[in-house]
């Protein structure tokens, strides 16, 4: 089954949809594995049609649903190295990957694809929790320490985080040294971003950077995050001015949440975003 809209041969695509069923190193409750499943087949609860940006996903968006890769659960590097492979293909093709999560530490394999072809990559990043540990429990490949992970790939600057807070006294530190740029509890100042260049932009979106009375369906809530109208204008405000070369949305575990509700806002969220991307030259 196809997320809603996303039927373009993969030829003719400017985006392409896949999933990483994914999250054998969730550190409290889990079930993302099934979030991909989940959002394409809820999404055929919504409408293509977005009255946000008067678009509609069947018509004006050419988007291909390559399904969920196989991924060896227990083996976090082979796990990457696939999503890292089915980045790199997508790329290669000159598209935009949608990578589905999935716990967060998938992400890691698509930067890794992204990061090669793109030697300027920049990533922002929204999220409740910082992910910034050096390890959690001895172990380095672990969904908390995933932008870690990607700073040891682009260096110190090169990582926008918003809507942070929660962490340990390290990864503050570790912000606040000027590693990585974080504006904790809100996105305000996401719209006096800029850069001197039009650097190619990774966007990551752990879905609990929204407050767990709108997204409840996630596995470590964090009282206190955005709402959905908030982020959804900080994501098309990104998309709108930035070069966004490679996207993911994480962290949905649609098993906590019975209602369906943090399902249905994942599958809205997606539409919106496939809808804003720039289609590529």
């Amino acid at each position: 089954m196809d997320f809603i809209g996303a039927d373009c041969a993969f030829d003719a695509a400017d985006a392409v949809i896949f999933g990483a069923p994914y999250d054998s190193t969730t550190s409290f409750r889990p079930g993302t594995r099934f979030g991909p499943s989940a959002v394409r087949s809820e999404s055929f609860g919504i409408e293509t049609y977005s009255p946000y940006q008067r678009k509609d996903l069947a018509e004006d968006a050419r988007v291909h649903d390559a399904g969920d890769l196989e991924l060896p659960f227990g083996a976090p590097d082979r796990a990457l190295e696939a999503i890292e492979a089915k980045a790199a293909e997508i790329l290669d093709a000159g598209k935009v990957p949608v990578l589905l999560g999935g716990e967060h530490l998938v992400t890691l394999g698509a930067v890794r694809a992204a990061a090669k072809r793109f030697p300027g990559l920049r990533i922002i990043h929204f999220d409740a929790h910082a992910d910034l540990r050096e390890d959690y429990l001895g172990v380095r490949l672990s969904h908390a320490c995933v932008m870690r992970r990607c700073h040891d790939i682009l260096g110190d600057g090169r990582i926008w985080q918003f809507g942070i807070r929660s962490g340990t006294r390290d990864e503050f530190a570790f912000m606040e040294s000027g590693h990585v740029k974080t504006e904790p509890f809100s996105a305000e100042t996401l719209s006096s971003l800029s850069f001197p260049e039009a650097p190619p932009v990774y966007l990551t979106v752990d879905l609990d950077v929204l407050d767990p009375s709108e997204f409840p369906g996630t596995g470590t809530q964090e009282a206190g995050g955005m709402r959905f109208a908030d982020l959804l204008a900080r994501l098309l405000d990104v998309f709108a001015r930035f070069n966004v070369v490679a996207f993911d949305n994480v962290e949905l575990s649609p098993s906590l949440d019975p209602s369906g509700r943090s399902t249905a806002l994942a599958c809205k969220l997606l539409r919106e975003e496939l809808l804003a991307l720039r289609r590529r030259g």
